[in-house]
């Protein structure tokens, strides 16, 4: 007897899964987008510290222009009367005060009559306040001499100006001077004294990398003139002084420098100053990878030319003119 066996035949079941070449592509795909992902946050980064550096010149430049321009639009200021002063009280010691050549102590703290002074590129109290150790060759140097706004009761050591409604007189400590012509003083108003420069430094001549400073020198309520930080980051200095012409219609003509010592009380060109037009060049204190500053800015009788010896800083030019109102 024969058998019918039935067989039934069992498939095996079709294995899922990526393939060696699927795998591949995926990865490759993947690494694509990941490729794209940094480039993004490169670029990002990239564009972040610009806009850091970008941000550092503005705020340094914007505040040190403002810090001058605040200052000179009080140049001048003699309280209550534009007299001639009379010769000053006796001042004493002052420590540090900014000397020229040949002038005599006293003599530069005791001129206010003349509001506004400067120096062409070049550097005039090397010898006393500002070493040449901590001045940037080729930068203006820029004096502003006023009156505090408001009068006090004097104190000592400090340099005032007791002025009457006809005259006035320099004088140092509590007791105010008496006039001699027998005019009532009516009040005490402290001496207000600023030297702008441009120092090679921020902090000290060690420091890496060297980051240019505008730097000013100011009297002291102890009668001496001392170093003030203003902004960091100011590379150079420019000025120039304005004067009305004798045609007509009358205009003005600015200056790089005028005759007339910061110590010679006699009457100069610097009297007639009505404005003063400034320019700051501002820096950024570390290079940038990848930039090149091959510019050159033009400002005043200066220009500072960077082609011939690119570098990595960022810079800005800030320039404004200042109408005097004294």
């Amino acid at each position: 007897m024969s058998a019918n066996h039935s067989t039934t035949a069992v498939g095996r079941g079709r294995e899922s899964g990526f393939t060696l070449i699927e795998m591949m592509i995926s990865i490759t795909i993947g690494l694509g987008i990941l490729a794209g992902l940094i480039g993004v946050l490169a670029t990002n980064s990239s564009n972040s510290r610009t806009n850091d550096r970008t941000s550092e010149l503005m705020s340094n430049g914007r505040y040190a222009l403002n810090s001058m321009k605040q200052e000179l639009r009080q140049a001048g200021f003699r309280a209550y009367t534009w007299a001639d002063p009379i010769a000053p009280g006796a001042l004493g010691t002052l420590t540090n005060e900014c000397l020229g050549t040949g002038a005599t102590a006293g003599s530069f703290i005791s001129n206010i009559r003349q509001g506004i002074w400067g120096a062409n590129n070049s550097n005039p109290f090397a010898s006393n306040c500002i070493p040449d150790a901590s001045y940037a060759a080729g930068n203006d140097v820029l004096v502003v001499r006023r009156l505090a706004a408001t009068f006090e009761t004097p104190v000592a050591n400090k340099i005032y100006f007791q002025s009457s409604y006809s005259t006035g007189q320099i004088f140092r400590g509590a007791t105010a001077p008496v006039f001699a012509d027998g005019l009532t003083p009516v009040a005490s108003f402290p001496v207000l004294i600023y030297v702008y420069y441009i120092s090679p430094f921020t902090v000290s001549a060690s420091e890496s990398p060297l980051v240019p400073a505008l730097y000013r020198v100011a009297l002291q309520s102890d009668g001496s003139m001392s170093r003030e930080l203003v902004a960091s980051g100011i590379e150079h200095l420019q000025v120039q002084y304005g004067m009305l012409t004798t045609g007509t219609p009358a205009t003005t003509r600015f200056f790089d420098t005028l005759t007339g010592t910061s110590s010679n009380t006699a009457v100069s060109d610097w009297d007639n100053v009505n404005s003063v037009r400034i320019w700051l060049l501002a820096r950024n204190e570390t290079t940038e990878p990848g930039y090149v500053n091959n510019n050159r800015y033009v400002m005043g009788d200066q220009t500072y030319d960077y082609a011939a010896a690119p570098d990595g800083f960022r810079r800005q030019v800030f320039s404004t003119v200042v109408q005097l109102r004294n």
